[in-house]
């Protein structure tokens, strides 16, 4: 089996109509003002899927800028996990951790069938989430639901790309802080967050952290497989592409010419996930 824990789809409404979606979100458009940047529906996933040889995929969300468009794509996602119910798994979005409209949507997809929040923007969503007990409401909602958290995560050194953020290792640590004892996946190697788990009292609070692969040909050699399994372990690496921006199969095949070994490249491909989904 194998799981891509970090997907993109969208309406097909915002694929035919991406400009007026570029207007109206400040978020969207820093990602998908260029017409070359892809856009993909959920029949595009399953024949990507189908084509090279993913199970399930869970689809994941943006970080919108408006509750609107928050819905709006929740929506989509719901239908698309109805509709392929044994090959996609949902995450939900919100556009501010605090707000009580948000507060409801999570509950409202959590009742609908979604595993998780996310993919959740710490460097621009809810700036003030660092004070005592500011987003308590929504970590007990993640908590009554079991919901999974999938956070954006940005390098802080390289090449800059649309989207890239400045959810940097600083600013994960703090924010996943506010998560003791729930289940947290940091995008895109967490920025390099693996690294300071050589520091004891980093590894020790982000014991319960896991970090996807999404987008990794285009942000690291493919030496990052060993080098961050040595660091904290294959079972805490989950497969993800971020398709459609990468292809799945272009990641699937970094991961068995790693030089991992095949317990490695099984709890990576699909183990690790298949015990946070419970599947």
């Amino acid at each position: 089996m194998i799981i891509d824990f970090h997907a993109h789809v969208l309406p097909p409404r915002v694929k035919e109509d991406r400009g007026r979606y570029v207007e109206i979100d400040t978020a969207f458009a820093q990602i998908y003002s260029r017409e070359k940047v892809k856009i993909a529906t959920a029949e595009d996933l399953i024949s990507s899927m189908d084509r090279d040889g993913v199970d399930i995929s869970v689809i994941v969300n943006y970080s919108w800028s408006t509750h609107d468009l928050c819905v709006e794509t929740n929506d989509y996602i719901l239908e698309s996990v109805a509709r392929y119910p044994k090959r996609l798994i949902g995450l939900c979005a919100v556009s501010s951790y605090t707000d009580d409209a948000s507060l409801r949507e999570i509950e409202r997809c959590a009742r609908g069938g979604v595993k998780g929040v996310g993919e959740l923007r710490p460097d621009t969503q809810t700036l003030d989430y660092t004070g005592k007990n500011v987003i308590k409401p929504f970590t007990d909602i993640l908590q009554k639901y079991k919901l999974i958290t999938l956070t954006h995560a940005s390098e802080p050194v390289g090449h800059l790309y649309p989207g890239k953020g400045a959810a940097t290792p600083g600013v994960l640590y703090q924010f996943i802080a506010h998560f003791t004892g729930m289940l947290v996946v940091c995008a895109h190697w967490g920025g390099g967050l693996p690294f300071y788990t050589l520091m004891p009292e980093v590894r020790d609070a982000l014991k319960d952290v896991y970090y996807d692969t999404a987008v990794s040909p285009f942000l690291y050699r493919p030496e990052i497989y060993l080098q961050v399994s040595r660091l904290i372990g294959a079972d805490r690496i989950l497969y993800g592409s971020d398709f459609p921006v990468v292809a799945q199969g272009r990641i699937i095949r970094e991961i068995n010419e790693a030089g991992l070994t095949e317990e490695a490249k099984e709890k990576i491909l699909s183990g690790n996930a298949r015990l946070l989904l419970g599947i």
